[in-house]
């Protein structure tokens, strides 16, 4: 009740913000509540530790009482820690994000998600989901009803296997790689006529030897898995039956059973009854109760819930018996677990035919379909063949450059590597652990060490293609400013761990996670993104993206945060704002030095100190300054991370609006890295008199322009509006930008962009409310709510009453009292004479030709996006290709736009470029155009196109074929528009 009453007066804002009623914005709130008295109480000291068992209750509990879902919740739950935080600050320490967890409880129901969908895919290809080829006098004792507890039992020894052996949010290789092992399980002991394969003649069982089919083998080959970790996963697997079940291992060589038949048995381990109907049930039972003792007390998530079909708390339904607003919330998870769903998706594993073999459609090759699941493990699988090989030492290559600065820095840059790469993975000692926290901890340092090596070798990898690169435009082998630079070096093991930490998909060390463990801000990873995507050439297209995706996160928000280098940089750049940073308290600290990160971790080393090194980066009266984060991370101090958007949007899905935009800044200005990471006042050698840090806000203002302008074109878009207004408000922005630039501090860009829409709007008389553009903002990819429910205010020389101050407010309340008056004399060089129209199409971005409007100075033209308009791509025939737009994407993602248009294009073979693809889809096409194929469409996963979408996209003409390629591209047999 005191976290209510010290919360309640916020209940109103949510109300207006959010478009929904007072009832609901208060269930909302009490989840909310509930759920972070659960949390922050069960850790809060002893008076929490002695509450009963029967008085603790999960977020289940609390989502059925508020009747609520899942999807719903984590949506809204980031404007109440937003909102909430000072009063959650003041009850519960400073520390209470971190004992929270809502970000890595969303990541973890999110994988879980895509998981369970796997396990289900998997199952119903292996085993029967009907008694149709199962004899009468077997179905009649209840087969059906058998295979969905053999289903239950799969999952339930999965989830086992994640309270006892793996850590609390495992990653999503680790997991797929154990209910890749409870398949194992299942194919040994299911009774043979629940089946749905011949094992001796199945697409799914490749793999064969002289005694049988090698069944790891040709799961790992199914799942792109490593047979080692599959290996090592199944053992613990087989303790768990031991431990929890009782059961006697005996060797699957001296057991004589049909459903070991025709499978190579060595290795293999066998439990005599155990699906047996004698003891299936109580079997059963046993795993039930054992979640049920080893998870009471953790206030979590039930995950039984994704096999109990409990459609009203997954999010496809509504407690209360309301309709659930697909266009909204629900559209936005539904197009997380499929790549096809979404035109930006980077998700692009290998795709293959269907084949039927004995009656069933399969992938040749045993390949499983794409999904998040098999792309992640394809990612991880290029992580196996590419860098695992590599030596963990520096190159002879990247040697020679070390060796070439004015000092030999080699054991310099292997120890920096060591310790940051360190602090990044930390290692658990605990030696009072027992029992299974003691084998999950074992795991979890296992984990930690070989990502560790991982993310080292690649960084060696990409620093000796920079050197060459490097060497190669000062045309001198001597790069002592760039190799003895601090912040470049822990930039370049940042982007490596960050990468590596995308491929496994983890729920806990989301990012930026690695920023704070490495003392860099946000402006100072942006420097390097770009760069290491051009010098990785085996990079494969999701972590591009990844990484493209991230460096827009940065852009959009963190760059303007409390603590960022970039107010460093702009004090010098621009002294005109250095007083407004100082009154604010904008400015980052000094990094943390080396030899305080390693006092930090207990690092151990055998290499001795150079504190020389760090002469570059900072005076040596700051080497002591070290700032701990709330999980005791070694961190340059920054505002509170809020930023809780879509954790798969941003790291699991590999998300961006616009395909590789922000790599297409080609026409930028490039700097060689020494002078982008040299000291802000120091004269670049190629900038013409400026000074690196001029150089640098320029081409950081660029990007933000550029972004601005792909974000803008997509609202304007969505909106139906003129080409005019567009431009106008290009225009408006980039004055902001330019002359307001104390506007976007601790603001998203988003914010601007939308007072930028509102106002341009209202000028030009047209009826267009901020409720229109916050409703069609919300639809856009990037679109959260809690960027115009939340705006930060300045209100240090306004407090009122005495009233404890609120630094939050809705984007009508920024508008009115900071925007506007910021802004004033800005708009009378507007001139909007010709934007009193709303239109039905807006011209595409590259087709913008028609000028600057009259009158208006300076005005620059809108800039030429990537991939805007249909470009020819057959000579012979009239086949074009463009993006889908976005004003087309809700037709697409729905569940219930279904149709016999199907969206193609995903890759038919991993790492391979778009080209190829879509010459592998015409030649399919061109093969079997007189072919009946019979289409397949119980799969949710398909992506397909509505009639409407198709109507609205595509101009058909006879003899021509139409495809609509994904991600992000539609063939068009049309004539080019006029």
């Amino acid at each position: 009740m005191k976290l209510f009453k010290e919360t309640k007066h916020l209940v109103s804002s949510n109300v207006s913000a959010a478009e929904r009623t007072v009832e609901e914005a208060e269930r909302f709130w009490f989840s909310f509540v509930l759920y972070s008295l659960n949390r922050l109480s069960e850790k809060g000291g002893d008076s929490a530790q002695q509450k009963s068992d029967e008085n603790r209750f999960t977020l289940c509990q609390i989502l059925r009482a508020t009747r609520l879902n899942i999807v719903y919740f984590f949506e809204e739950l980031p404007q109440f820690v937003v909102k909430a935080g000072l009063v959650l600050t003041n009850m519960y320490g400073e520390d209470w994000e971190t004992r929270l967890e809502a970000k890595e409880m969303q990541a973890n129901f999110e994988h879980l998600t895509l998981i369970s969908k796997s396990y289900k895919r998997a199952f119903r290809e292996l085993f029967l989901s009907s008694d149709a080829n199962i004899g009468k006098q077997e179905s009649a004792t209840g087969a059906p009803d058998y295979l969905s507890k053999y289903h239950r039992f799969g999952w339930l020894l999965f989830l086992a296997l994640r309270v006892h052996a793996f850590s609390h949010f495992a990653d999503v290789v680790t997991c797929t790689i154990g209910f890749v092992s409870v398949l194992a399980i299942l194919i040994l002991h299911v009774p043979i006529c629940y089946r749905n394969f011949k094992i001796n003649d199945s697409p799914h069982f490749v793999k064969k030897g002289e005694k049988g089919v090698d069944l790891l083998a040709s799961l790992c080959n199914m799942y792109d898995a490593s047979e080692a970790d599959l290996r090592r996963t199944l053992k613990m697997t087989n303790k768990l039956m031991e431990d929890i079940l009782k059961k006697r291992p005996c060797p699957a060589s001296e057991c004589k059973t049909e459903t070991l038949e025709h499978i190579d048995t060595d290795g293999l381990v066998y439990f005599d009854g155990l699906l047996e109907e004698q003891s299936f049930l109580s079997n059963l039972s046993i795993l039930e109760n054992d979640y049920d003792d080893a998870t009471r007390n953790r206030g979590d998530l039930d995950e039984r819930l994704f096999i109990n079909e409990e459609d009203s708390l997954l999010g496809f339904g509504s407690l209360s018996g309301e309709d659930v607003n697909i266009s909204g919330i629900k559209r936005k998870f539904d197009s997380i677990p499929s790549p096809s769903k979404t035109i930006s998706s980077p998700l692009s594993p290998h795709c293959h035919r269907a084949s039927h073999v004995n009656g069933v459609l399969g992938p040749l090759n045993g390949k499983v379909a794409s999904t998040p699941v098999s792309t992640a493990m394809t990612t991880a699988k290029w992580l196996r063949s590419f860098i695992c090989p590599l030596p963990s030492r520096p190159s002879a290559e990247l040697q020679h450059f070390l060796s070439s600065c004015d000092k030999d820095v080699t054991n310099d840059v292997i120890r920096r590597a060591h310790i940051i790469l360190e602090a990044i993975f930390p290692c658990s000692h605990d030696c009072s652990l027992t029992g299974s926290l003691r084998s999950a901890n074992l795991m979890d340092n296992t984990w930690m060490e070989q990502r560790r090596l991982e993310a080292l070798k690649l960084y060696y990898r990409v620093l000796e293609a920079m050197c060459t690169a490097e060497a190669q435009i000062l045309r001198a082998p001597n790069l002592t400013s760039l190799l003895t630079n601090e912040r470049f070096h822990r930039c370049m093991l940042a982007c490596s761990a960050e990468l590596v930490l995308a491929t496994h998909k983890t729920a806990t060390m989301l990012f930026p996670t690695v920023l704070g463990r490495t003392g860099i801000t946000a402006f100072d990873l942006s420097k390097v993104i770009e760069s290491f995507i051009r010098h990785e050439k085996s990079l494969p297209r999701e972590l591009k993206r990844h990484l493209n995706s991230l460096e827009e996160r940065l852009l959009e928000s963190m760059v303007w945060d409390k603590g960022s280098s970039l107010y460093n940089t702009l004090i010098v750049a621009r002294p005109a704002l250095s007083s407004e940073i100082n009154r604010l308290g904008l400015l980052a600290e000094p990094m943390p030095s080396l030899d305080a990160i390693a006092m930090h971790i207990n690092f151990s080393e055998g290499i001795p100190t150079v504190p020389s090194l760090q002469k570059h980066e900072t005076s040596p009266s700051n080497f002591g300054s070290l700032i701990l984060g709330q999980n005791g991370d070694v961190r340059s101090p920054k505002r509170l991370c809020t930023d809780y958007r879509s954790v798969l949007v941003e790291r699991n899905s590999f998300t961006s609006p616009v395909k590789d935009r922000l790599l297409a800044f080609s026409n930028l200005r490039k700097a060689p890295l020494q002078s982008v990471f040299a000291s802000p006042t120091r004269p670049n050698p190629v900038g013409g008199g400026e000074t690196c840090a001029e150089t640098g806000i320029n081409i950081f203002f660029s990007k933000i322009n550029k972004l601005a302008a792909v974000r803008i074109n997509g609202m304007v878009e969505r909106l139906q509006l003129s080409q005019e207004i567009r431009e106008s408000v290009y225009f408006l922005f980039q004055q902001i930008l330019s002359q307001r630039t104390s506007l976007f501090f601790n603001h998203h860009i988003d914010q601007i962009i939308l007072c930028c829409l509102y106002v341009v709007a209202k000028l030009s008389q047209l009826e267009l409310p901020f409720k229109e553009i916050t409703s069609n903002y919300r639809k856009q990819l990037q679109g959260r709510p809690e960027v115009y429910c939340s705006v930060f205010v300045d209100r240090s020389s306004t407090q009122q009453n005495g009233r404890t101050r609120q630094d939050h407010v809705g984007i009508v309340a920024f508008y009115n009292t900071k925007f506007i008056p910021a802004i004033k004399h800005l708009l009378e060089e507007l001139d909007l004479s010709r934007t009193t129209t709303r239109t039905t199409q807006v011209p595409e971005s590259n087709n913008s030709n028609d000028g600057p409007c009259p009158g208006s100075p300076k005005v620059a033209s809108f800039p030429s996006l990537p991939d805007m308009s249909p470009m020819k791509v057959s000579a012979k025939h009239n086949v074009y290709v463009s993006p889908l737009r976005a004003s087309k994407m809700d037709a697409l993602i729905s569940h219930s736009a279904r149709s016999y248009y199907a969206c193609v294009g995903e890759s038919t073979h991993a790492f391979q470029s778009p080209s190829k693809d879509l010459t592998a889809i015409n030649n399919q096409l061109n093969s079997t155009r007189n072919i009946r194929i019979k289409l397949k469409f119980d799969d949710l996963e398909g992506g397909l196109v509505s009639d409407s979408m198709v109507a609205n996209s595509l101009y058909l003409q006879s003899g021509s074929h139409t495809l609509a390629s994904s991600p992000g591209a539609a063939l068009k047999s049309e004539q080019p528009e006029s």
